[in-house]
């Protein structure tokens, strides 16, 4: 049996922030940077947890942290970001267009399910998808 989250750098929870994060950017192009408040309200959680979460992504490399506080993806957070933002869309558009699943339910479940993916499982469904017509766009 493979280790839990084999091939994952970061805690299921690491991997919400950095995709928090990266979707709060792509949300405002153009500003390639975040404050720490609005990952808090998009996680729902609080202020404390954020700034240990980002703690961590600092020390990971995967986050800068400005000296007013506004949070910016290091190359390395920013791929990371996106792989995992790509395993949810792959996950929610199989939930929903191939099994049928309401979108507010796949969301949820794909947001869970994104972690656990390996490389090859993840490559293997985007495969599946594209076979089926289903193109997954890049952001």
């Amino acid at each position: 049996m493979k280790a839990k989250n084999e091939g994952h750098a970061l805690t299921n929870a690491g991997e919400d922030y950095l995709e928090a994060i990266y979707c709060l950017i792509l949300e405002h192009p153009g500003d390639d940077s975040v404050r720490s408040v609005d990952v808090s309200e998009r996680l729902d959680v609080t202020k404390a947890s954020v700034n240990k979460a980002l703690s961590s992504l600092k020390d990971g490399g995967f986050v800068d942290q400005t000296h007013y506080g506004r949070v910016k993806l290091t190359e390395a957070g920013r791929g990371y970001a996106a792989e995992v933002w790509r395993r949810h869309r792959m996950l929610r558009t199989f939930l929903t267009v191939e099994l049928g699943v309401d979108e507010e339910v796949a969301d949820e479940e794909a947001c869970l399910m994104e972690h656990a993916l390996s490389a090859d499982t993840s490559r293997r469904l985007l495969e599946y998808l594209e076979r089926q017509g289903v193109t997954i766009d890049k952001e």
